[in-house]
Parts: structure tokens; C-alpha cells; sequence
């Protein structure tokens, strides 16, 4: 008899533990999820399922749809397809542009440097095919 409750006090640990670690913090995240789609609003800057950042130009509840504007191009999503929320504008699009500013500022002072001794091993080179083909005649 005492290897009955031994199994079943096993038995109810176990499905308290997967409870506990599995099923609760699911639960957690689905009441999240549902509290962020409720809160979505026009201008929010959000992120698809598919990692498409876009801003939200209109909510259609009727049709449980979201039109996002993706830099002029507007796109109609699902409203399940909005992963989350971001607070600010992508820092993709942001920092490419502030890269590519400080690069062109940078550019002219290289590509001179750059210019200068590329074109010093050139000419050597041109030097040394000149020698090689005197040598040969």
C-alpha cells in the first residue's frame, strides 16, 4: 500500500511542477500579449511576426486588421501578425544614415591618403616592368 501513495505523491509533484514551469508562465505571456494588442494605438512603432518595422496608420477592429506604414508603403497585417511594441523609432534606419554622414565626412581625407599611396607602388611598378622589359631586349 505504501508504494500506491508513493506513485501518486510522485505523480501530483510532477503535474505541479509542470503547472508551475510550463503552463503559468505561458498563461503570463498570453495576458501580456493581449494587453499590448488592446493598448495599440495610430503612431505606435511596432514590430510583425516576419521582423517588419513599421508604424501603425490605422486599426480596423472589425476586420481585426492593422495598416502599417513601412517608409511610404503601406501594409495590411493581421493584428495577430504585431509581435510588440517598440517605445522609439527603429534603430536600423537611424543609424545607417548617422554611419553613412560620418563616412562622407570622412571619405575625402582617406581616399587622398589613400590615392596618394596607391599611386606611389603604381608608379614603382611601372618603373620595374620598364627595367625588366630593357633587360630582356
Amino acid at each position: 500500500m505504501g508504494g500506491q501513495y508513493s506513485t501518486l505523491i510522485i505523480l501530483v509533484v510532477f503535474l505541479g511542477l509542470m503547472y508551475f514551469l510550463m503552463l503559468r508562465p505561458q498563461q503570463k505571456q498570453q495576458k501580456k500579449h493581449r494587453d499590448m494588442m488592446s493598448d495599440l494605438k495610430k503612431g505606435d512603432h511596432v514590430v510583425t511576426i516576419g521582423r517588419l518595422h513599421g508604424v501603425i496608420d490605422e486599426i480596423n477592429q472589425a476586420d481585426k486588421t492593422v495598416t502599417l506604414d513601412c517608409d511610404g508603403i503601406y501594409l495590411v497585417f493581421d493584428l495577430r501578425a504585431i509581435s510588440n511594441v517598440t517605445s522609439q523609432a527603429p534603430a536600423a534606419v537611424t543609424a545607417p544614415v548617422a554611419a553613412s554622414e560620418a563616412a562622407t565626412k570622412e571619405e575625402p581625407a582617406d581616399d587622398a591618403s589613400a590615392d596618394s599611396a596607391a599611386a606611389e607602388p603604381a608608379s614603382e611598378a611601372a618603373a620595374d616592368d620598364a627595367d625588366d622589359s630593357e633587360a630582356t631586349k
